[in-house]
């Protein structure tokens, strides 16, 4: 209905190695992340202390380490404007320092000036705090910036900074004024800030306490850099769950749930300091049935990140992606719904242009997007069509251009590109055949199973397993109820058995697991 939120939840599955984050709206997945568990060390927002180790006088720019195999880069505009501010604290920070009077003392000077040259503010060996601003992408090594910001859902803080400004997308003259005279009477000497469009309406407290927090995980910095001038990771952002709470938690958002209590405890710390009020949507799941199984996150996954992907009344995509551009192909595949060409083919590409849109977000493509849609005759259709792409796009946080068609029916988009497109392989090779096409049968897949079910047993006197499998052959071993497989299994050998059937397991892949979840061996 026109004018109603659409409801977003969050699916969060932790697991050993990584945390996989869906974003559905409408119980449709519209955005996935994958975070590795022990810790990503290049990531956007993320503080580093690096080395310079070259100048590159002919761009204005430099090379610096920040402990990756691929050297940084830094360009001069991206020193910000008081440089000099950070690069005296760093200097003069060290163990016998008291920190905070450090900070409070350096006058943060003029401007760096806009025509200004990078070899007169850096040179090989200098130590510089800097921030990753774009991730590492094919050859080339992160982008950074020396001015540094911590984001919070309502403020965004900057040290060595004295502007206070505001959303323009805050309306109110009153609210204006009051949210800057509260969040100046907050920051302490050297700090500035940015009231973001959420803290239109938020109290004192919740504000006070964000930026407390930011303040503190700032200033938690300043011991490293004193205690030791190597290379070296200073903080990180929020994780990425976080990352998405802060960027994306509205009133619309109905439910997190998460796989693991650690992970459902931070989400929920988090969410009491940014938006005390919604701090009972986020929810730990203890389902028997895997996260991404129950909330049909693995099915979406799989029908949305393959080369060719479908939509409605049998029109598809193609998309393809290089180092220089991604390349997405409209196709009406066998969709006749009316006689007249013209309208089937502003049909399909308004079908198609809103699913181009939730794959940009999905797969986070970046750079130039060159589109192929159907051929149109209609100038009234192509511009309609490209104000329709620009709607669509509204809800991007990445910052986008859209330009209309061409005469041969190319639209061409650019989207902000600041991490590797996400790419998930949907081909598998079966573990059974090993891509020769054959495996054994059915027939004799129960016995195996069941030599191994009377083996733990008898031999083991284990009295639980849990069974996972593959849906296929979980029902394959339900098949009849009362004389099914597991049926018989339960009362011939006097053992509990609880059939888990997993979405992303083969046709015959098993596992047996114990009352911990531990695998048996």
């Amino acid at each position: 209905m026109e004018g109603v939120k659409p409801d977003k939840d969050l699916i969060v599955d932790v697991s050993a190695s990584e945390v996989h984050i869906a974003l559905m709206e409408n119980h449709r997945l519209i955005e996935y992340n994958t975070e590795s568990s022990t810790g990503n060390k290049f990531t956007v927002g993320d503080v580093h202390l690096g080395k310079v180790k070259k100048i590159l006088p002919n761009l204005n720019a430099a090379f610096v380490d920040i402990g990756d195999k691929k050297e940084a880069f830094i360009h001069y505009l991206d020193l910000g404007l008081y440089f000099p501010a950070f690069d005296q604290f760093v200097r003069e920070s060290n163990g016998n320092t008291n920190l905070k009077d450090l900070y409070s003392r350096i006058k943060i000077g003029e401007a760096l000036p806009k025509e200004g040259r990078i070899e007169e503010y850096l040179r090989p060996g200098q130590m510089i705090v800097a921030q990753i601003v774009k991730e590492p992408i094919n050859t080339k090594g992160s982008r950074l910036t020396a001015e540094i910001s911590l984001a919070g859902r309502n403020i965004v803080l900057l040290p060595f900074a004295e502007k206070v400004s505001i959303s323009q997308k805050i309306g109110s003259k009153e609210e204006k004024r009051r949210l800057e005279t509260l969040v100046r009477s907050i920051l302490p000497v050297n700090y500035g800030a940015i009231i973001r469009t959420a803290a239109e309406g938020k109290n004192a407290a919740t504000l006070v306490a964000e930026t407390e927090s930011l303040i503190e995980k700032w200033e938690s910095s300043w011991k490293k850099i004193a205690k030791n001038k190597n290379v070296q990771l200073l903080f990180t952002e929020y994780s990425k769950t976080t990352t998405v709470l802060r960027d994306l938690l509205n009133d619309s958002f109905s439910n997190i749930w998460i796989n693991d209590e650690r992970v459902a405890d931070e989400a929920r710390k988090y969410v009491s300091l940014i938006s005390p009020e919604q701090e009972k949507i986020v929810h730990l799941y203890e389902g028997k049935q895997p996260i991404y199984d129950h909330f049909e996150v693995t099915r979406q996954i799989k029908g949305s990140f393959g080369k060719v992907v479908p939509m409605r009344q049998g029109a598809y995509l193609v998309i393809e992606t290089t180092e220089a551009l991604n390349v997405i192909d409209v196709n009406s595949g066998i969709r006749t719904k009316t006689s007249d060409q013209e309208e089937n083919s502003f049909e399909v590409n308004k079908i198609a242009a809103e699913e181009i849109a939730r794959q940009l977000r999905l797969r986070d493509m970046g750079g130039i997007v060159i589109v192929d849609f159907i051929d149109m005759e209609s100038n009234e259709h192509k511009n309609a069509l490209h104000k329709y792409m620009q709607e669509l796009m509204e809800a991007d946080r990445a910052k986008h251009n859209v330009l209309p068609l061409t005469k041969f029916g190319l639209m061409q988009i650019t989207r902000q590109r600041i991490r590797p497109v996400t790419e998930i392989n949907t081909m598998e090779t079966c573990p059974v055949c090993h891509g020769t096409g054959k495996i054994a049968s059915s027939v004799v897949i129960d016995e195996e199973l069941e030599r191994k079910i009377a083996f733990y047993s008898i031999e083991k006197g284990v009295r639980y397993i849990q069974l996972k499998t593959s849906p296929i052959l979980g029902a394959y071993l339900k098949r009849g109820f009362f004389k099914s497989f597991l049926a018989r299994w339960r009362k011939r050998y006097k053992i509990r058995i609880d059939l888990v059937e997993d979405t992303n397991f083969f046709v015959l892949q098993h596992e047996m697991l114990n009352e911990k979840g531990d695998k048996l061996e």
